[in-house]
């Protein structure tokens, strides 16, 4: 019986640190977003009016590069 514990231990132990260092990856690994949604609070245009992207995000169309460079204001 006292094998059976010891390898269940083992076990939880190996589990825990995995689910810990998995955690602790996601949140060191993970980078903040770069984008803005101001422009389409404002005027209701999608993202993809401003971005290559239409999901938002990334390389930027004219439209978003005038809108960066007026401090994120039409």
């Amino acid at each position: 019986m006292k094998a059976h514990a010891k390898k269940a231990f083992v076990i939880v132990c190996g589990t825990a640190a995995a689910v810990l260092i998995a955690g602790t990856l996601s949140v060191t690994v993970s980078r903040p977003a770069s984008a803005n949604a101001a422009f389409a609070q404002q005027t209701s245009k999608p993202c993809g009016f401003c971005h290559q992207n239409p999901a938002g995000g990334g390389k930027l169309k004219p439209a978003g590069e005038k809108f960066k460079a007026n401090g994120n204001k039409l």
